[in-house]
């Protein structure tokens, strides 16, 4: 039956993805990577043998089409990212979009995504929080950067490590010196680092220690300060 299934692979530790995940893979026509040979080190080492074929932001306006026929045609596909789970901050959107509006099933499998482990780890409120992903690299970023200075709810970012410094001097700027952050890299590898404190301490930190691997910032939400009235 032709359907899209969306899957979650592992952020790090191979050891992450699920047996319902497996399964998937090892059964649909056709799989859909964000990068071919990321995902091979991945398959290679479950023996999954099936055709693979790269599917990413700079060539999905160019074969959604042509996936949403084959499709038609009774094809099944299963889509993977890098890591993590499709169409956050990953390809996926637009083909799932496509799917709906072609009343072609979808189905999305629970799994890794890195925000969630280290929203929970942070001690930060996780009961309410916004997902900002990536931050816009020029244009715009410090429009959203002044309308995220009074967001109350939890703020999740996703970085890059040659931006993490320059990003924490801006969130000293425009949120604060004091504002509580967490940063985490390496989730779920044998280096994994969750580093908590204030931006000038984060920055203080980062600023002597070498920075590798995806990283996700957790940011305290806006706190309006208490003021007494006067008797």
């Amino acid at each position: 039956m032709p359907k899209l299934y969306l899957v979650p692979t592992p952020i790090g530790n191979l050891k992450d993805i699920t047996l319902r995940a497996l399964e998937t893979l090892k059964e649909v026509d056709l799989i859909l990577a964000e990068d071919t040979r990321t995902s091979s080190k991945l398959l290679k080492h479950y023996e999954i043998n099936k055709k693979v074929i790269a599917y990413h932001q700079h060539n999905e306006h160019k074969i959604t089409e042509r996936l949403i026929e084959s499709l038609k045609n009774g094809e099944s596909m299963a889509m993977i990212s890098d890591a993590g789970t499709p169409a956050i901050s990953d390809p996926g959107f637009l083909l799932a979009r496509e799917c709906i509006k072609n009343e072609i099933e979808i189905e999305c499998l629970p799994g890794a995504t890195a925000f969630v482990p280290a929203l929970v780890n942070s001690g930060l409120p996780s009961d309410k929080f916004v997902f900002e992903g990536f931050l816009p690299h020029k244009k715009g970023r410090q429009t959203r950067l002044k309308i995220l200075a009074e967001e109350v709810r939890t703020i999740v970012f996703y970085e890059s490590p040659h931006r993490l410094l320059k990003t924490l001097k801006q969130f000293a700027e425009y949120f604060g010196e004091e504002r509580q952050v967490s940063v985490s890299r390496e989730l779920t590898k044998i280096h994994e680092e969750n580093i908590r404190g204030t931006v000038t301490e984060l920055i203080n930190y980062y600023e002597t220690h070498t920075l590798k691997g995806e990283i996700v910032i957790i940011v305290n939400g806006f706190e309006e300060k208490s003021t007494k009235k006067n008797a």
